[in-house]
């Protein structure tokens, strides 16, 4: 059974950085594409960013492009979000989710091809 575990968010002035860490359990990280979503309120669900099985690879949103990183820890099958510059926008519910394929090297930006979610973690970003 496949479990993801979000923590990480909290209350931040805007400008400030948070670090949003999932920790997995039941699949490895590097065995496909791991993805960062975010649902503000009101809002539809949106793709922040992913990392694909290799590591190497990495794709992000448009609108963090250049404040937000994505990447991982293997050993502590762990995918990290280095989040810095952050907006008032920027405020949701933060959540992780693995690709429901194995092994493909393309990062997808629809929910549809994700498997498995966590529980989420509140971002709230302060003018």
């Amino acid at each position: 059974q496949v479990q993801l575990v979000e923590s990480g968010g909290g209350l931040v002035q805007a400008g400030g950085s948070l670090r949003l860490s999932c920790a997995a359990s039941g699949r490895t990280v590097s065995s496909g594409t791991m993805g960062w979503f975010r649902q503000a309120p009101g809002k539809e669900r949106e793709f922040v960013a992913g990392i694909n099985w290799r590591g190497a690879n990495t794709y992000y949103a448009d609108s963090v492009k250049g404040r937000f990183t994505i990447s991982r820890d293997s050993g502590k099958n762990t995918v990290f979000l280095q989040m810095d510059s952050l907006k008032p926008e920027d405020t949701a519910v933060y959540y992780c989710a693995v690709d429901r394929y194995y092994y493909r090297d393309h990062i997808s930006r629809a929910e549809y091809e994700y498997d498995y979610w966590g529980q989420g973690t509140q971002v709230t970003v302060s003018s």
